[in-house]
């Protein structure tokens, strides 16, 4: 029979190989499921995996929608090595577009591109505060800060919804609930003629560098995951477990609230009903998916973010809901959880029972 037998020590190796594995196993589980809904599992497999990086276009609009995920899995890995579990980056996302559009809306035909900059800083400071309210709660009341963040993405929502049925609704777009669509001038530099890749794409693999260089090679870094891991030691040796709260909250919800400034200024255009579309959730993944690393999050947030476009895809060519990419997000998930195992066990074979 099979067993698991602990390790004397974690498994480097594992760790590495670990999301690799998770990411055949849920390859096979995609076979098994397109097969079980009667279609043709190497159709299915090549809208997820083919189609989204055939051509330049489609690469384009791979990192269109990769830019928003790894910017919120970057401000989520400051969170989760500091031990503060901010499961709320959607709703922070959320407050980062509504500040940001609030910005936007006060532009003018005459304003010029400078309202780029106030946008994307009413964006974070959004973030921020919808972060600082998880803070305040645990750091005053000791709230549960999974609960409070969670609950507040729903406030984040209505608040959404209030403005864009309510005060921000365009008059002349028909009673559609939704704002006019933003001036030029705010609209966010793209990187090339003819694709949607915007200086966003810039800015997350800038805070990949920086996030890099402040978790491994600066003492305020060291002394942010000790803060959160172990508040007695952190005691001990002179670090605030309070600041490492603050600093990761706050960190995390600037992160997001940036990717939802970014996201409405840039390939929407507008605020509408719409703008939650489940990357702070889906980040949650990428970060864990990329070990809480820089680098390994870069290809991570590639990753889901192919799992997005191949779910639009396969509602379109196959006939199949777009619930599909909440189907192999889920799957890379719990398969990885299953993969972890190894890092702490090996596998064992015994003849007998017992032994």
């Amino acid at each position: 029979m099979l067993r698991l037998e602990p390790r004397p020590q974690p498994s480097r190796a594992w760790s590495a190989c670990s999301p690799l594995l998770a990411l055949a196993v849920t390859v096979v589980l995609g076979v098994i499921l397109f097969v079980a809904l009667g279609k043709d599992p190497v159709r299915g497999l090549s809208v997820f995996f083919w189609e989204p990086v055939k051509n330049a276009y489609a690469l384009s609009e791979l990192m269109v929608k990769a830019t928003p995920l790894l910017i919120v899995a970057l401000g989520l890995a400051v969170c989760f090595r500091s031990n503060v579990w901010n499961i709320g980056a959607e709703g922070q996302f959320v407050i980062g577009a509504v500040a940001g559009g609030g910005v936007a809306l006060l532009a003018t035909p005459g304003t010029g591109a400078w309202i780029v900059v106030p946008i994307l800083m009413a964006g974070i400071l959004g973030g921020m505060l919808w972060a600082g309210i998880v803070a305040l709660l645990r750091d005053r009341f000791n709230a549960n800060e999974i609960l409070v963040s969670l609950m507040l993405v729903y406030v984040a929502v209505q608040l959404l919804y209030f403005l864009v049925y309510g005060p921000w609704k365009d008059p002349m777009g028909y009673n559609f609930p939704q704002t006019k669509t933003f001036e030029a001038a705010t609209r966010i530099p793209r990187l090339m003629q003819g694709s949607r890749v915007s200086i966003g794409l810039l800015l997350a693999l800038l805070g990949a560098g920086v996030l890099w260089v402040f978790l491994f090679r600066t003492r305020a870094g060291f002394a942010q995951q000790v803060g959160g891991l172990a508040p007695a030691a952190a005691r001990y040796a002179g670090f605030s477990s309070r600041r490492a709260l603050w600093t990761a909250l706050l960190i995390s919800g600037g992160a997001a609230g940036l990717a939802g400034a970014l996201e409405v200024a840039g390939p929407i255009g507008q605020l509408t009903p719409y703008v939650p579309a489940g990357y702070g959730f889906a980040a949650i993944i990428v970060a864990f998916v990329g070990r809480l690393h820089p680098v390994g999050m870069v290809f991570s947030a590639i990753l889901m973010s192919m799992f997005y476009i191949g779910g639009e895809l396969a509602q379109s060519r196959l006939g199949l809901p777009k619930s599909l990419t909440g189907v192999f997000q889920g799957l890379l998930l719990f398969t990885l959880l299953a993969c972890d195992t190894l890092i702490a066990y090996r596998v064992r074979w015994s003849r007998k029972a017992g032994l």
